[in-house]
């Protein structure tokens, strides 16, 4: 599972069975062999082959037309997430539809075709994705996962929360998503069970700057401001340019009235945010 960018899935370690499954039965030479199983291994990323490699092994099986229709389905699949690594999602979005056409009940594309959706900001697309990637396999963890940052991003925090708790029902021992829960209560005024949350998600990990961070969140908007800087300051030991950490830190400190350790907080979070882009629109306090 990866970050609210989303999470894409593959096929690498069991596709290589089902794509060696399309090998052609007539007799080749070992040369011809080789080269196919070379596309086969490139394919499936095997050795972690670049996203260039992937994509002409990918295309070249798909060409070849000796795959069963399973095993092409894996192939268009395993292209569509190298085509999205590259960040061209209409190509990944193309090839997760061909995979789908090829295999309707294989649901990784169908997880993937959303994830895609997801970072171009089509979010209704992604979230339907992830509804049927959900109806083919209700214990998807991922699509959840993924149906969550959507739902995050078109400001549906009951529903991302739903999500979450759908996620941590089959896999409890995930910090992130303690974590991202912890951020989706916090926008909705939940702050209490927020709370909880974030501390559950630093007691499974204690080294993670962004629980610290959204737990730094939490009490600012229940107004502990000594609280708040704390967890901010851990954040930042953690992790030294996290901008939102020393945005937060800033106003908590202005809150106590410290004037010249706040404006040198938010002037520090601004020039990371010049640099980075960061958002801090969820905080609304300044």
């Amino acid at each position: 599972m990866k970050s609210a960018r989303g999470s894409i899935t593959g096929g690498v370690a069991s596709c290589v069975i089902l794509l060696l499954l399309g090998l052609p039965a007539r007799a080749q030479t070992p040369k011809q062999d080789d080269s196919y199983l070379k596309t086969v291994e490139l394919c499936n990323s095997v050795e972690h082959a670049s996203l260039e490699a992937r994509i002409d092994g990918c295309t070249a099986f798909i060409n070849a037309h000796h795959g069963a229709t399973k095993a092409l389905a894996i192939a268009y699949n395993n292209r569509g997430n190298a085509y999205a690594e590259t960040g061209d999602y209409d190509r990944a979005i193309h090839d997760f539809d061909q995979s789908i056409g090829l295999n309707p009940a294989y649901t990784k594309p169908f997880n993937n075709r959303g994830v895609a959706y997801l970072r171009k900001g089509e979010y209704d697309l992604a979230i339907k994705a992830f509804d049927e990637a959900i109806k083919l396999d209700p214990n998807y963890v991922d699509a959840y996962f993924n149906r969550a940052a959507a739902h995050l991003r078109k400001s549906e925090y009951d529903h991302a929360t739903r999500d979450y708790d759908e996620v941590l029902r089959r896999q409890p021992n995930l910090e992130a998503v303690w974590n991202a829960r912890c951020w989706a209560r916090a926008m909705t005024g939940a702050l209490q069970a927020a709370l909880e949350d974030c501390d559950k998600a630093i007691q499974l990990a204690a080294n993670s700057a962004a629980a610290y961070d959204s737990r730094g969140l939490i009490h600012l908007k229940m107004g502990q401001w000594g609280a708040a800087v704390d967890d901010y300051g851990s954040a930042l030991r953690l992790a030294p340019n996290m901008a939102s950490a020393f945005y937060g830190r800033g106003l908590a400190r202005l809150k106590q009235g410290d004037k010249a350790g706040g404006d040198t907080d938010l002037s520090a979070a601004e020039a990371i945010q010049a640099r980075i882009g960061e958002d801090f629109a969820r905080y609304g306090l300044r």
